[in-house]
């Protein structure tokens, strides 16, 4: 029995995201818990039933056979015939225990060749809606010297896989754009800095994909929403409004990201 809920377990852990995102979660310690997942202890009474609440799953179910376990959790995911909407949306489907705590306002910087050289500034919210996880971005930028103002809106999607954060957003204008961002976190308690690459479309001086790296600041909430719009914008790279730590991960690209080329790289 201990066997059959152990390899039960590690099943359901490999589709939701850390085991210690997991055990913040469902409220029991990692120890305890590695403890359960390589079959040298079972759960008492109490700990059972929050874990089954936690997969939204019945507490005798954990410990069927695995080949019965398994071809239960197909069924239940096939109960309902599935279209193509349904198939793109169910990674991102009851996401909203996975991202909890990345609920929030953020500054998105990045550098597109729309923009030069600059370090382009944006705001970036995360908000739940029934067990989504919603992104809604604002772009604003201003060249005075060729009197361009772009305002670009954004609407997506976010989900968690394998400890990454992976963004897909539509632009809300006719026939927008489409761009991807996948993000971590440098430290799983740290969520001041989430950094990574961004894939978009350049819309000047002619469209054309690019990827480029990001980096995304989380807004202290004491930041009313006239300041973090006011602080959108394009950048030189050495200005003073710019964070250090900003600056130093867009400047200096990791080999692994774009080799041997600085900044952004279009495709």
């Amino acid at each position: 029995m201990s066997e059959n809920f152990s390899e039960n377990l590690r099943s359901l852990c490999a589709e939701h995201g850390s085991i210690a995102q997991i055990c913040r979660e469902v409220g029991i310690n990692r120890q305890q818990f590695n403890r359960y997942l390589n079959g040298s202890s079972l759960p008492a009474a109490h700990n059972l039933r929050r874990i089954a609440r936690f997969f939204e799953i019945p507490e005798a179910r954990l410990f069927a056979p695995q080949a019965e376990f398994e071809a239960q959790l197909r069924d239940a995911a096939s109960t309902t015939p599935a279209g193509p909407s349904d198939s793109f949306l169910e990674p991102f489907r009851a996401q909203h225990r996975n991202l909890k705590r990345y609920l929030g306002f953020y500054h998105a910087y990045f550098r597109t060749p729309s923009w030069g050289e600059g370090i382009f500034c944006a705001l970036t919210r995360f908000i739940e809606k029934d067990g989504f996880i919603l992104s809604r971005n604002l772009e604003i930028a201003h060249d005075p010297e060729q009197s361009i103002r772009q305002i670009s809106r954004y609407q997506g999607l976010v989900t968690l896989r394998g400890n990454r954060l992976f963004i897909t957003e539509h632009e809300r204008a006719h026939e927008g754009s489409v761009a991807q961002t996948i993000l971590f976190s440098a430290h799983r308690q740290q969520l001041k800095y989430l950094r990574g690459m961004t894939m978009g479309v350049a819309w000047r001086p002619f469209p054309r994909p690019y990827a480029a790296r990001a980096i995304w600041k989380r807004l202290d909430e004491r930041v009313s929403a006239r300041e973090a719009i006011a602080a959108c914008g394009v950048y030189p790279v050495r200005s003073p409004r710019i964070d250090p730590t900003v600056r130093n991960y867009l400047e200096t690209p990791a080999k692994e990201d774009m080799p041997d080329m600085p900044g952004s790289v279009l495709l």
